[in-house]
């Protein structure tokens, strides 16, 4: 059997976007709650409003992302970066977005990676959306990162990306 160039494609990003997200989860998990509140300067985000803002695109950009703009009209982009979410209405936000993403990446076939979508009212293929998303993803969980190391201070423990 003769596994086509979609079907890994489509693999290959399902895989790096479930290691973006388990080592965000992992330095999640070494830091108290309150210090995912905690940013750099009066100019930069801190890991709750980066993580409402990556999960709010992910379920705007994935719900119905064959058939409707990528850019809902419920979502609020403004909102995304106002530090309102916390505890446990924050992870579940966050691995809402990540399940709507996940789920609709499963749903898709090989045929659909040739089809074109839109966001923002921009024609894309849909290729160029999961890179877009791959891209995006890898960008704030590096920053994510950056900062649990940051505020968890001597007690970080090197993430090693595996499975639990």
């Amino acid at each position: 059997m003769t596994i086509s160039l979609e079907h890994t494609l489509l693999e290959e990003a399902k895989a790096s976007l479930t290691s973006a997200k388990r080592l965000v989860d992992n330095a999640i998990e070494q830091i108290p709650e309150e210090q995912l509140h905690i940013s750099l300067d009066g100019e930069t985000n801190c890991i709750a409003v980066i993580m409402k803002h990556l999960a709010s695109t992910l379920k705007s950009r994935w719900t119905d992302f064959l058939t409707t703009d990528g850019e809902k009209p419920w979502r609020n982009r403004e909102d995304e970066f106002v530090d309102t979410l916390s505890g446990q209405s924050l992870l579940d936000s966050w691995d809402d977005g990540w399940k709507c993403l996940f789920d609709t990446l499963d749903s898709l076939t090989p045929d659909d990676l040739r089809k074109t979508v839109t966001i923002r009212g921009e024609s894309q293929t849909v290729t160029q959306a999961i890179s877009r998303t791959l891209i995006h993803a890898c960008i704030h969980a590096g920053q994510i990162l950056l900062l649990a190391r940051h505020v968890a201070g001597p007690k970080w423990k090197m993430i090693w990306n595996k499975s639990k």
